[in-house]
Formats: structure tokens, C-alpha cells, sequence
């Protein structure tokens, strides 16, 4: 993708925009007990703002094993982010999967609240650290 700053900013923000707004979605879906559902949508919001990410560091995938391990290689084991945020996406991506592709799979509610919070949790953290370090629109191709 060959995008200008200003581009780059505000396709940024359109990615955390959009890994927010999942919030919302699936918080509907638990209160409706639609709980396979919303292990793939909170999956999707910490992926999509993993893709903001990868846009602030010009890295560009179509694979979403491809965007976590980078994720888990740039920023966990440099010790730029904190570790148990690469656990957390890979038990989502993990359950996302199970849920999406094996038949049969249920999901106790406590467990996929609990995803929930952490969800929220990953997400502030990437809306944080690009803010901290100024990626939104600055576009740096490695920390």
C-alpha cells in the first residue's frame, strides 16, 4: 500500500475506529448470548487494531498468522509492549478458530467475558502505544 502521511494517519484511525466499534458489537452479542459469535468478533477487534499496527510500520499482510507472529516478534519479545498481550491474541486466534471451523464448540460465558475484558484491554493497549509514540500518521517503518 502506497500511501502518503496524511493517508497513512487516517487509515490508522479508521482501524482503531473500527477495532473499537467491535466493543459495541460484542457486547450485544454476549448480552444475547451469542457467545461462538462473539469470540469471532472479539478476535476481529484486536485484529483489526493490530492492522493499525502494521500500518504505522509499513508492514502489510493478508495473513493474519503472518500480522500476529511479526506483532509477537517486533513488539513482545522486544519487550515494547507487555508479553501477556501476545498471549492474549494468540488464545484469541486460537479460540476464534476452534469456533469458526470444528463442529460442536461451545463457549462457557465466563470464559468469553473474560475474553471481553481483555479485548478492551488489548486494544487500549495498541491505541496507546501509537499514540505514545506518535505512529498515527508518522508512518515508521520499525520501532
Amino acid at each position: 500500500m502506497n500511501l502518503n502521511e496524511s493517508e497513512k494517519g487516517e487509515f490508522i484511525r479508521y482501524r482503531l475506529q473500527e477495532a473499537k466499534d467491535t466493543i459495541e458489537d460484542v457486547k450485544l452479542l454476549i448480552d444475547n448470548d451469542r457467545l461462538r459469535a462473539s469470540v469471532n468478533r472479539i478476535y476481529y477487534g484486536m485484529f483489526y487494531s493490530l492492522l493499525a499496527l502494521g500500518i504505522a510500520y509499513d508492514y502489510e499482510t493478508s495473513k493474519h498468522q503472518q500480522l500476529i507472529g511479526w506483532f509477537n516478534k517486533i513488539f513482545i519479545h522486544e519487550g515494547l509492549i507487555d508479553s501477556r498481550f501476545g498471549r492474549i491474541i494468540n488464545k484469541a486466534s486460537n479460540r476464534r478458530t476452534k469456533g469458526d471451523y470444528e463442529s460442536f464448540v461451545e463457549f462457557e460465558k465466563e470464559i468469553v467475558i473474560e475474553m471481553f475484558e481483555e479485548m478492551k484491554e488489548f486494544i487500549s493497549e495498541i491505541d496507546r502505544y501509537l499514540n505514545s509514540k506518535s505512529r498515527v500518521g508518522k508512518g515508521e517503518s520499525h520501532p
